[in-house]
């Protein structure tokens, strides 16, 4: 007899002997169900907080669309040939010192930017080490079902490492492009430390 067969046999006696010896299970009086409800609701304390509409509080804009009507770039055109009015020169100069970006914005949008490319290419260091194992006990593996668990794992992984290094190539445009941006704007080099 196969060992697996005498193994399965054995089992399905053990469960067998234990059905006849578990005992019907006794269903609770609706009586005695309600009164555990009405005791576990005396016992609450304080009610529960109910949310309304007017606790959340209005919604924000609906955002526009760019077909919404035919008439939208019309009127665009007719904003953009009026003279600015003196509330419009008020939100210009606030405009300008919102983008006065100083040694800390610099510093700290090129050190973002490095620490995430930094991790990025770590994990995909660490994934690219996950798939050569994943190859390796593929390989080794004469079960077909452990060989597709494992193919499955190993799919999801390149999956992962082509997610990882396309956002590594993304951070080091970005590095670039902030390098770009900063030389444009005449920062030092010394802020992108």
């Amino acid at each position: 007899m196969r060992p697996y067969l005498k193994a399965g046999l054995t089992a399905f006696v053990a469960v067998a002997g234990l059905a006849g010896t578990v005992h019907p299970i006794q269903a609770q009086a609706l009586g005695d169900v309600a009164r555990k409800e009405e005791a576990r609701r005396k016992d609450i304390k304080a009610p529960a907080k109910v949310y309304t509409n007017k606790d959340l509080g209005a919604p924000g804009p609906e955002p526009s669309t760019a077909s919404s009507s035919p008439a939208a770039p019309a009127e665009a055109a007719k904003d953009a040939a009026k003279p600015p009015d003196d509330k419009d020169k008020g939100k210009e100069k606030g405009k300008d010192k919102d983008t006065q970006k100083d040694q800390a914005y610099w510093s700290g949008r090129r050190k973002e930017l490095q620490t995430k490319l930094d991790s990025d290419q770590t994990l995909s260091e660490a994934v690219q080490s996950r798939i050569n194992a994943l190859t390796a006990d593929f390989s080794s593996r004469a079960d077909p079902v452990q060989r597709a668990g494992i193919e499955r794992d190993r799919l999801k992984a390149i999956g992962e490492l082509d997610r990882l290094r396309k956002s590594v190539q993304d951070g080091k445009k970005a590095l670039t492009d902030l390098d770009d941006d900063a030389r444009k704007a005449g920062v030092p080099p010394g802020w992108l430390r």
